[in-house]
């Protein structure tokens, strides 16, 4: 009887939010139940096992794929919180020529991921425009005589592998987020009441000590909210190691999508994206226990 008061009270709430609730019924909360299932079932018994796993952490591939995906999440959302931050507090700021600049600064959002990477090949390919600039540098300090003539510039190649590469991709994709993080911490910005400033400025505080112990404190729940949903998409980045790097830096996301499209092993896949979501969420809860400590989230 209550529970027909309550669809009667809420039916068209209900209505509204039915295609939602379906829609990550059916295409989200099952799939992934799924894939975990199929993680824990031998390929050639259809037996419960552990065999998946034990042959991830005996692949060096799969190490591999593990160490770039936390090195270049962990290098990007310190780049994009660090530059997003700058940019939000500039933003604020009432200058001429605002308006064109907030425009320049939210241009990377309207360029699909795919053509930001095809664009970032042009930049640091072999012959691209970076490899360009350090070789006239290098001509330029030759003619003023820092360096030797004898030196000969050698182009890098920064999708060979490595630590170049895993800049490259967390610097890609920077540019390419930057923006979302910008917004979110100039919306909490912009909810900081003007009193709070007067307050400290009265009570004879710096630039400096505003910023960090008054700025910082109240924009926690932005930079919280900006952090968990930077942090999602950058562990299971996909797109740009597949464009600037392929197998040479491979990481979690391109990883399970070998495994599955090119070898044919969804078992295999199936653990290692089950990897992927675990150590999504267990970086959520480390950060609101540890850093935020729940005053982000309040």
């Amino acid at each position: 009887m209550k529970v027909a008061n309550f669809i009667k009270k809420y039916k068209l709430e209900i209505l509204f939010i039915a295609p939602l609730t379906l829609y990550i019924f059916y295409f989200t909360l099952i799939p992934i139940l799924q894939t975990i299932s199929l993680s824990f079932v031998d390929r050639a018994t259809d037996q419960f096992t552990l065999s998946n796993y034990r042959y991830l952490l005996e692949k060096s591939h799969f190490r591999k794929s593990f160490f770039n995906t936390i090195t270049i999440t962990f290098l990007g959302l310190s780049m994009q919180m660090t530059f997003g931050l700058i940019l939000a507090l500039i933003l604020k700021k009432n200058f001429k020529g605002k308006g064109f600049f907030r425009s320049i600064i939210l241009t990377p959002m309207g360029v699909p991921t795919l053509v930001s990477g095809v664009a970032l090949l042009y930049i640091f390919d072999t012959h691209g425009y970076f490899n360009e600039l350090i070789y006239r540098l290098v001509e330029g300090l030759k003619l003023i005589g820092i360096m030797s003539e004898s030196y000969r510039f050698i182009p890098i190649d920064w999708g060979s592998g490595g630590l170049r590469t895993i800049f490259v991709i967390a610097f890609g994709d920077m540019w390419k987020v930057t923006p979302i993080v910008t917004l979110l911490l100039l919306a909490g910005l912009e909810s900081i009441p003007h009193d709070v400033y007067e307050a400290s400025q009265i009570d004879g505080a710096t630039t400096w000590q505003t910023f960090r112990l008054v700025t910082l404190p109240l924009l926690k729940p932005s930079i919280t909210m900006a952090v968990i949903l930077r942090a999602v998409d950058a562990f299971r980045i996909f797109e740009l190691p597949m464009i600037l790097a392929g197998r040479q830096t491979p990481v979690l996301a391109t990883f399970a999508y070998e495994e599955y499209r090119i070898y044919n092993n969804a078992n295999v896949s199936g653990a290692a994206s089950t990897i992927l979501l675990f150590l999504i969420v267990a970086f959520i809860l480390l950060y609101l226990k540890v850093v935020d400590k729940g005053e982000g989230m309040a």
